[in-house]
């Protein structure tokens, strides 16, 4: 880079930057950062509906794969590993044709936030509403085995003026019965629980209404808990302290934290809750035990050199991982309290964007600043596979995603789902 001066790729030559000639100046350092990105992807999109993508790994196809397994060459988990390597490789983009009861709704807002549940049956979706605020949907993914993508959106009654930050499934009376949502107004937050039958095409007049809902300083994140020593619980990550919530007897625990906790979740086998702050800084609290003031009840501390913006516990609840603002994603050994691996190519700055773990198959997902969705091998952290966005790079189309070898129920089809603005598509397996 010369001060002063900017290259033109495409002219391959210097231009000079005149500086009071005009208030506005298109040549600026974003514009043409911008412009090369979207060659880039053009590029990418273009190349993938050319051609079937090939694997990353040298040598690596469907036949060797047979013929090492038939040889006893490879374990039944890894060939089901480097199976699914193969497949997302190559995995192609349909649009999906959403259908509402209610047809003014349908494909009219931008897709926020999308979230599977356990079976991955049903998606609830957080809709921006053009006039502020946001609304909800559930997705229900049967139509996905289908000759033709069609899927159900049904929408509850109302939509709320405040900006959903987060939300996750609640196991309250059966498995996914209810949904947890963190919402933030001008003043103050709000946190609510929603029961999942609001949104049901079946007696829309005997509809339950919300099981609870209280005002709380600014709310970044939510958790439920599934450990039965501390069941009927969520969690709120609020600004400089964590709220534990029981939501049958209305029981809270408050835990002050020195940092706004940005990513929350709980473990299975034991009542831990682990939380992941702005100033970088990854603790466990045991749930169990009564509040105290200062840092003594943290139990597991770990640190990153940015803000934490999402952390997954692996099935075993050994090992962590984590994703902060610098873009790293690592991989922590809760035993030893160290870094093990370290995934590369994730793009962050400033957003808070989730982390999606596969054990099954063996996949890490993640979708960067960049809106570029990415694909790790949990195993030894090598790119598989680098996806275009569909519609160009901005803020607000950073695509929201969902990946499961079971879309739809036990019986449905393997895939990535992608929403990104007002489209949804279906990465299938070929």
């Amino acid at each position: 880079e010369l001060p002063g001066f900017y290259y033109d790729s495409e002219k391959n030559r210097y231009f000079r930057l005149l500086p009071g000639h005009n208030n506005y100046n298109p040549l600026t350092k974003e514009s043409i950062q911008y412009k090369v990105m979207e060659c880039k992807r053009l590029r990418l999109l273009e190349e993938e509906e050319k051609q079937k993508k090939k694997t990353t790994r040298a040598g690596l196809n469907s036949s060797v794969l047979l013929q090492k397994r038939q040889l006893g060459l490879l374990s039944s988990t890894s060939y089901c590993r480097l199976v699914h390597e193969l497949k997302v490789n190559c995995m192609q983009r349909r649009k999906i044709e959403i259908h509402s009861p209610d047809s003014s709704v349908a494909g009219t807002n931008n897709f926020k936030i999308i979230v599977a549940d356990v079976a991955c049956e049903r998606i609830f979706t957080v809709n921006d509403v053009e006039h502020g605020g946001c609304k909800y949907g559930i997705i229900n993914l049967t139509g996905l085995g289908k000759e033709s993508l069609t899927v159900e959106m049904y929408d509850n009654l109302y939509f709320t003026n405040r900006k959903v930050n987060s939300v996750c499934w609640a196991s309250l009376t059966h498995p996914d019965s209810h949904l947890c949502l963190m919402g933030i107004a001008e003043t103050p937050g709000c946190a609510s629980l929603l029961p999942a039958s609001l949104f049901s095409s079946t007696n829309p007049g005997d509809r339950p209404g919300m099981l609870c809902s209280f005002k709380i300083s600014t709310a970044w994140s939510c958790a439920w808990c599934l450990n039965p020593q501390a069941d009927n619980c969520f969690s709120t990550g609020l600004t400089r302290r964590v709220l534990v919530t029981n939501v049958v007897t209305g029981h809270r625990q408050t835990f002050g934290t020195s940092s706004d906790v940005l990513a929350q979740q709980f473990a299975t086998q034991t009542p831990m809750l682990y939380n992941g702050c702005r100033s970088g800084e990854v603790f466990s609290i045991d749930v169990r035990q009564r509040n105290r003031k200062g840092q003594s009840w943290k139990a597991i501390r770990l640190f990153h050199d940015s803000a934490v913006t999402s952390i997954r516990l692996l099935e075993a609840e050994h090992y962590l991982m984590a994703a902060d603002m610098a873009g790293k994603i690592k991989l922590w050994d809760l035993r030893t309290v160290k870094c093990v691996k370290q995934y590369k190519g994730h793009h962050n700055e400033y957003a808070i964007l989730p982390l999606h773990i596969n054990e099954e198959e063996g996949l890490l997902t993640a979708v960067g600043q960049d809106c570029y969705t990415r694909i790790w091998s949990l195993q030894d952290a090598h790119l598989l596979r680098t996806i275009p966005s569909p519609h160009p790079s901005s803020k607000d189309a950073i695509p929201s995603v969902v990946f499961s070898s079971r879309l739809g129920g036990s019986q449905g089809v393997p895939g990535l789902l992608m929403a990104v603005k007002q489209d949804l598509y279906h990465f299938s397996y070929n």
